[in-house]
C-alpha cells in the first residue's frame, strides 16, 4: 500500500515514515502543500496523510482541490487544533477522517487500516495461493505449517503478486509499486529480490518456482493448473463460441479463395494477383485460427502460406497442398464444440435511437452498432422517434436534419427540448447540409455533434461514443485496425472485460477520421491490409506532432526478423505475434498504457525529483 505523507514538521515526518515503513507501507514525503500536490498528480496513492497547517497550500485547500478533480483517494487530516469547528471544516472539505495532534501511533495505524478497508469496501482478506497464505493484518506469511521470514521488500513483492495473481509485472512496474520515487534502485535490485524470494519459498517447501519469468514481459505467479493448457489449445473456449458461430462461414470462404486459386493451376490461368490473394488468406487464417484456440489448424494454414510463397514448381502446388487443404476444410466445417450450459450474464448496452430516412444507411448503422456493443433502434420519421421515446428513453439520438413530412424548424425545436430535458439527451446530427448557418443552428438548438454525409456507418458510430453520457469514464480507449472482422470480434470479446473501450476498424482508409474523433490512448495495427498497410499508418502517426507519442502495438503472423525490423523502424512500441495469447496481449497493453500515463499525467516523478534537489 502506497501512502503520501504531507507534513511540514520534518522530525515528525521522519518519525511517521519510519513507523509506517516498519508496517510495510510505502511512503512518499512532502514538506509543503504544493509539492504534495505535484506528487498526488503524478503518482497513484492508496491513502493521503495530510497536515492542515501547511505552507503554500494548506491541508483544507489541498483536500478541496483533490475532491473537485474527482480524486476519491482516502484522506486523513492531522492538526494540533482541537476545535469542533476545525474538524467540521476538514470533513466538509472532503477528508475521510480527522486526527488531533499529539496522537498515539497505534491509533494512527488503526485509522489508516480502517480507511484502507473502507476504500476496498471490505476487510483486508488473507491472500492464498495453494498452500501459501499471506495475512496482511499480521504481516505474516505461511506455507503450510512453515512460517517464512521475509525482508520488507520480499514481503511487499509477494503481496503484490498475490493481490494481482493473473497480472504480469515488468521490472519498471515493480519499481513504481514498491519503491519511493526519490530513491529508486536499479532494475538489477528487482532481480535480486525476486531471486531471494524464490529461494525462501523453495526452502519452505514449494515444489516448483512459484514466481515465473515471462521473458520479454516480466514476472507473475505460476498458474496452479497449467496442465489444462494443452486441452484448452485443442478447441474453442466456450466464451468465444458465439463469435466463432457468427464468422465460421467467412473462414470457410477464405479457404475457398485458396482452393479456387489452386484449381486454376492445371488450366494455366494462374495470375500473380490470384496467388497474392491466396497467400493473404492463408496468412489471415494462420493468425486468426490460433487466437480462437485452434492451434493445429493455425499451423496447417501457416504451412500452406509458406508453400505458396516458396514453391519453385507451381504446377505441383495443387498436389502438394491438397492434404493440408482437406485437413483445414474438415477442421473448419466440423469444429462445433458444445455450447455452455448457462448463458453469460447480460450487460446493459448504451441505447441509441436513430432517426434516418435512408434505409440502407440506417441498416449499416445498426450493423456497426452491434459490433460496437451498442443497442440501436431505427425509425425513419420524427413522429416515430417520439413514439419510440415513450417506450424507452435513449442514451443518445442520431438524427438526420432533413426528415420527411417535417420542417427544419420542427427538428431544431425538438433538439432544443431534448437538450433542456432532465437529464438532457445528447443529439448528434448527421446530414448532407454543411453550411456555417446549418452548424450554428444545430449548436444553438443544443445539438452536441455534427456529422457530414457522406460518411461511413463505422465512422458515424465511432464518432458518437464521446457524446454518450454513460460512457464518460476513465476507461482507456483502444483503436484496433485489422481487415479481419472475425479477429476484431475476438479482440473485442477478450479486451472489453478488462475495462477498455474498443473501437474496431476494418477499413484502414477511415483511420485518420476515426483517430481524430475518438482520441485513442493506444492503437493496435495489423501489418498487411488492403490499400494501406499498418506500417504506413504507423509512419503517419509518427510524422504528426499530435500523435507522434501515441503507443502503437502491431499484431501479425509474420515471424521473420526483416518484417519485425521494419515494424520497429516505422516507430512501433511493441510487436505481438499471432496467434494471440490473451494474458500476453493484456499485459503488453497495460504496460504501454501505464508508461504513457506516468509520462503524461501532471509533473512526472523525475520532474518532481529535480524540483526536490533544486529547492
Amino acid at each position: 500500500m502506497k501512502i503520501l505523507l504531507v507534513e511540514d514538521d520534518e522530525a515528525l515526518a521522519e518519525l511517521l515514515k519510519n513507523e509506517l515503513t516498519a508496517h510495510h507501507y510505502l511512503v512518499d514525503v512532502a514538506f509543503e502543500g504544493n509539492l504534495g500536490w505535484q506528487l498526488a498528480e503524478g503518482i497513484i496513492y492508496d491513502l493521503i496523510l495530510l497536515d492542515v497547517g501547511l505552507p503554500q497550500l494548506n491541508g483544507i485547500e489541498f483536500c478541496q482541490k483533490r475532491r473537485k478533480k474527482g480524486d476519491r483517494t482516502p484522506i486523513l487530516l492531522m492538526t494540533a487544533q482541537d476545535s469542533s469547528n476545525q474538524k467540521v471544516t476538514g470533513l466538509d472539505a472532503g477528508a475521510d477522517d480527522y486526527l488531533t495532534k499529539p496522537f498515539d501511533l497505534p491509533e494512527l495505524l488503526a485509522r489508516i487500516r480502517a480507511l484502507l478497508r473502507r476504500g476496498n469496501n471490505t476487510r483486508l482478506p488473507i491472500l492464498t495461493w495453494g498452500k501459501l497464505r499471506l495475512d496482511p493484518g499480521k504481516c505474516q506469511v505461511m506455507y503450510g505449517q512453515n512460517q517464512l521470514k521475509l525482508t520488507a521488500k520480499e514481503y511487499e513483492l509477494l503481496e503484490l503478486f498475490l493481490r494481482h495473481p493473473e497480472r504480469i509485472f515488468s521490472q519498471s512496474a515493480i519499481l513504481d509499486h514498491l519503491w519511493c520515487f526519490d530513491d529508486p534502485p536499479s532494475e538489477n535490485a528487482v532481480r535480486t529480490h525476486i531471486k531471494s524470494l524464490r529461494q525462501k519459498l523453495k526452502k519452505a517447501g514449494t515444489a516448483n518456482d512459484l514466481i515465473e519469468t515471462v521473458y520479454g514481459l516480466g514476472y507473475r505467479l505460476k498458474a496452479r493448473n497449467q496442465e489444462s493448457s494443452a486441452t484448452q489449445n485443442s478447441g474453442i473456449p466456450p466464451a468465444f463460441l458465439p463469435i466463432w458461430e457468427r464468422y465460421q462461414h467467412q473462414y470457410c470462404d477464405r479457404l475457398k479463395v485458396i482452393q479456387t486459386t489452386l484449381d486454376h493451376i492445371p488450366t494455366g490461368f494462374l495470375n500473380p494477383d490470384s496467388l497474392h490473394d491466396a497467400i493473404r488468406e492463408s496468412h489471415t487464417l494462420a493468425g486468426s485460427l490460433g487466437s480462437f484456440g485452434l492451434t493445429r489448424l493455425s499451423e496447417v494454414a501457416r504451412q500452406i502460406e509458406h508453400t505458396l510463397k516458396t514453391a519453385q514448381d507451381r504446377t505441383m502446388l495443387r498436389e502438394t497442398i491438397a492434404p493440408q487443404i482437406e485437413e483445414l476444410h474438415q477442421g473448419l466445417t466440423q469444429n462445433s464444440p458444445e455450447k455452455p450450459t448457462s448463458p453469460p450474464p447480460e450487460i446493459p448496452l448504451p441505447h441509441i435511437l436513430t432517426i434516418e430516412p435512408d434505409p440502407i444507411f440506417a441498416q449499416a448503422l445498426k450493423e456497426q452498432a452491434i459490433r460496437a456493443h451498442f443497442n440501436l433502434k431505427m425509425v425513419s420519421t420524427l413522429s416515430e422517434g417520439k413514439e419510440q421515446m415513450q417506450q424507452q428513453r435513449p442514451d443518445l439520438i442520431l438524427l438526420e436534419l432533413s426528415l420527411p413530412q417535417t420542417s427544419r424548424t420542427q427538428v431544431l425545436e425538438w433538439i432544443t427540448s431534448l437538450s433542456s430535458a432532465q437529464p438532457p439527451i445528447p443529439v448528434v446530427v448527421v446530414t448532407e447540409q454543411n453550411t456555417l448557418n446549418d452548424r450554428v443552428a444545430v449548436a444553438r438548438a443544443g445539438g452536441e455533434g455534427f456529422l457530414q454525409k457522406p460518411i461511413l456507418a463505422q465512422e458515424a458510430i465511432a464518432s458518437v461514443r464521446p457524446f454518450l453520457k454513460g460512457d464518460q469514464t476513465q476507461s482507456p480507449q483502444l483503436l484496433i485496425v485489422d481487415d479481419d472482422c472475425q479477429l476484431l470480434a475476438y479482440l473485442e470479446e477478450i479486451l472489453t472485460p478488462w475495462g477498455f473501450e474498443i473501437t474496431s476498424l476494418d477499413h484502414p482508409q477511415a483511420f485518420w477520421h476515426i483517430l481524430q474523433q475518438i482520441q485513442p490512448d493506444l492503437v493496435l495495427l495489423d501489418i498487411e491490409m488492403p490499400e494501406v498497410t499498418g506500417i504506413e499508418l504507423c509512419q503517419v502517426l509518427r510524422n504528426d506532432p499530435q500523435w507522434m507519442a501515441l503507443p502503437v502495438l502491431f499484431l501479425s503472423s509474420h515471424q521473420d526478423s526483416e518484417t519485425i525490423q521494419q515494424v520497429f523502424l516505422a516507430g512501433a512500441d511493441d510487436y505481438i505475434q499471432k496467434p494471440i495469447v490473451e494474458p500476453e496481449l493484456i499485459a503488453r497493453i497495460l504496460n504501454r498504457l501505464e508508461r504513457r500515463k506516468v509520462g503524461s499525467k501532471g509533473r512526472s516523478p523525475l520532474q518532481v525529483q529535480r524540483y526536490l534537489h533544486s529547492s
